[in-house]
């Protein structure tokens, strides 16, 4: 649940500046780096604007999640880790604040150093940087930690070691990374690779799936685990960072700790039970009419909703392209017509929530209606003759009926667009030419209520088109094994979009996730004209030019008809036991990783 609800949105404002440093040869050490501009933060920040530095320690949270793990090392593709082992047990050079748009302060490194053109960058580590063990955190271990997982490690972290030219240790506490092309956000990115112990993993495959608890050099230590039932994070007392300003008011729960459940539902009776002290509800509706059992209505249980100001994301039911029946655009618009999203919305939403119009909508950087224009349609140029219609002219989504199930003036678009790329009713069943009916399966995951109403409405929808799919729905281990190998037609896909896309847009759009298993390529797309407005993103070196590829991009995904989006949300909303506290200041990307449960605290 946790890793899914990441699609909310507000409305954001950047305010970025060119960067401007010093020539190559009087490049300066600095505490912090931005993509653009400078850190917000001094040097000698106290804390993060966004964390109590007076909050208690103490006490510990629950966490109810559904599905299961069977594997203690997330930097992999194969198995299933549990969420929060990287985030509370392992740290990276730079940490990110998540009250700016991109800006990364120094953890395990004290410092970090790079060029005007931004062609190399430099960490220093902090001499005091400690593994939970003891045992110092040492450039060798970063040089292996980078090596290791650009080689064998998850795909996500491919694409960038692909671009250092050279590593090489430049002092006693001092690493350089050398690029080999044009990429102004690596210098950033070489800042968050995760750092682990180079002698924990000697001799040993480091590809292969384990139950081996890695030694990190975070705040907490695995205390206590049971593969696919619960894991427990114990503080660490002798944690090497507890007093940089950074972390200071962040970490300050005894212990944390996840218990598993085999579906959303369940979940949810364990936290009304009172097993678990906090819960994420993804329904409107369910957060208006499900929560008057007695610890709400007593007050232990506290219903709080956290604000956000970043792009709605994508979620919906992506359409696998590597399915001939999904390559034409055509069909895919046929069964985006189909999707009567005012009637879905009402009834599970009661109408409350917001369409997702594109990737980056309700954002400075979502494309705007209507023909492209300026820098956005320069860029889009060199491509029209093969982007699918609406991407330069304008693109939008259907209107639907809220009223009714079935929106006929929809289903007609749906059956001429069917027509058109040669499928057409025959004996109330669709057909191609040759008489072949056109079936896909739609594959979910089991118990995700939500998801499977949409589903049961759309189906019913379908069948007026002669169309009738299967509905498989399997564990959470089966779900992530066929995702991540593209062994579905249809699927239910949530994709978390920052205020600063970067380099991971090449593995959420990028060609080589066609073939490449574990990319976030489930659309299978190939476009290159996606991956020019990707590399037009990182190159960009001033504000403008960073938003006018950024809305280009958002017109090639959107008009591509890959996704058929459903709703966000302007709030996120916590349900959470009268002891939890978080501060008054909520950061600019509001409930978001870093926000539960770093900046929260226990107190009576």
């Amino acid at each position: 649940m946790r890793s899914d609800f990441f699609a909310s949105l507000a409305r954001a404002v950047l305010s970025f500046a060119i960067l401007v440093s010093a020539p190559p040869a009087f490049a300066e050490p600095s505490h912090g780096i931005a993509m653009y501009g400078k850190p917000a933060l001094p040097p000698d920040f106290v804390s993060l604007p966004y964390a109590n530095a007076d909050a208690p320690k103490g006490g510990r949270i629950v966490f109810g999640e559904a599905g299961g793990f069977d594997s203690l090392n997330p930097y992999i593709l194969k198995g299933s880790a549990p969420w929060g082992l990287g985030l509370h047990t392992i740290e990276t050079l730079m940490a990110r604040s998540i009250d700016e748009p991109f800006t990364l302060y120094g953890l395990l490194a004290e410092s970090v150093e790079t060029d005007e053109s931004r062609s190399w960058v430099e960490f220093t580590l902090r001499p005091h940087a400690r593994f939970s063990d003891g045992s110092p955190v040492t450039v060798e271990d970063v040089m292996w930690s980078y090596e290791t997982l650009g080689t064998v490690g998850h795909p996500r972290y491919r694409n960038v070691w692909d671009k250092v030219a050279r590593m090489e240790q430049t002092g006693d506490r001092k690493v350089r990374f050398t690029f080999n092309t044009q990429d102004r956000e690596l210098a950033l990115l070489m800042g968050m690779r995760p750092i682990l112990q180079k002698a924990q993993w000697e001799g040993k495959d480091f590809a292969e799936s384990s139950l081996e608890i890695p030694t990190g050099s975070g705040p907490y230590v695995v205390a206590d685990f049971e593969p696919g039932r619960f894991v427990t994070f114990r503080r660490n007392p002798d944690y090497w960072g507890a007093d940089l300003g950074f972390n200071r008011g962040l970490n300050n729960f005894d212990e944390i700790r996840y218990d598993y459940y085999g579906d959303g539902d369940v979940t949810f009776q364990a936290f009304t039970a009172g097993e678990s002290s906090s819960f994420r509800e993804s329904s409107a509706s369910k957060w208006l009419t499900s929560y008057d059992f007695p610890a709400v209505q007593s007050g232990e249980v506290i219903k709080a909703e956290i604000p956000n100001q970043r792009p709605s994301g994508i979620t919906g039911l992506v359409m696998n392209t590597r399915n001939s029946v999904f390559a034409d655009w055509r069909v895919r618009e046929a069964m985006i017509q189909a999707f009567n999203f005012d009637f879905v919305n009402q009834t599970i939403n009661g109408g409350s929530e917001p369409r997702i119009t594109s990737y980056f909508s309700n954002s400075p950087l979502g494309m705007d209606q209507g023909p492209a224009e300026g820098k956005v349609a320069e860029l889009l140029a060199p491509f029209a003759a093969a982007l699918p219609p609406g991407t330069i002219e304008g693109y939008a989504l259907p209107e639907g009926n809220r009223d009714r199930a079935v929106d006929r003036k929809s289903l007609r678009k749906a059956t001429a667009l069917f027509a058109e790329a040669g499928w057409t009713v025959q004996d109330g069943v669709m057909k191609n030419a040759a008489g072949t009916p056109f079936t896909f399966e739609i594959l979910l995951q089991s118990g995700a209520t939500q998801t499977e109403q949409v589903v049961d409405i759309y189906v019913q929808a379908l069948k007026n088109l002669g169309i009738v799919p299967t509905v498989t729905s399997v564990d959470s281990a089966q779900y992530k094994e066929r995702t991540n190998t593209y062994a579905f037609d249809m699927a239910w896909y949530t994709r978390a979009l920052s205020l600063s896309p970067g380099n991971e847009q090449m593995l959420y759009w990028g060609s080589a996730g066609v073939t490449e298993p574990g990319t976030r390529n489930w659309m299978g797309m190939n476009s290159p004209a996606a991956e020019a407005m990707i590399t037009s993103i990182v190159e960009s070196r001033s504000q403008e030019d960073f938003v006018a590829a950024t809305k280009a991009l958002d017109r090639v995904l959107t008009a591509g008809r890959y996704v058929i989006p459903v709703w966000f949300s302007r709030v996120s909303r916590l349900a959470h036991d009268r002891h939890l506290h978080y501060p008054e200041r909520i950061p600019l990307y509001g409930d978001w990783p870093g926000f539960q449960p770093e900046t929260w605290w226990y107190e009576d």
